[in-house]
């Protein structure tokens, strides 16, 4: 992470935003973009006005989000959320 050739991706996923904030925090400093997946990403969409249907949110973590959006756009990282999902139980 220290040496590697710009740019730098990571791809972050999981239910909860609340689990992986100390490993956000400490890798903003290192990449270029932020793909952020699975169920964690619905929180971050809600904080910024997004539709999420019955999916899964951490609502007590949305300013959360939009302070981890915040610091990512001073340090110039790009954080890529899902446009669109299709969930279905069939």
């Amino acid at each position: 992470m220290t040496s590697g050739e710009k740019p730098v991706l990571a791809i972050l996923g999981g239910a909860k935003v609340s689990s992986k904030i100390t490993i956000i925090e400490n890798i903003l400093d290192k990449i270029d973009h932020l793909i952020i997946g699975g169920g964690m990403s619905f929180t971050f969409v809600k904080a910024l006005g997004g539709q999420i249907g019955d999916s899964i949110c951490e609502y007590d973590k949305q300013a959360l989000a939009l302070e981890i959006l915040k610091i990512a756009a001073e340090k110039n990282v790009k954080v890529h959320l899902p446009v669109d999902v299709l969930a279905a139980d069939d």
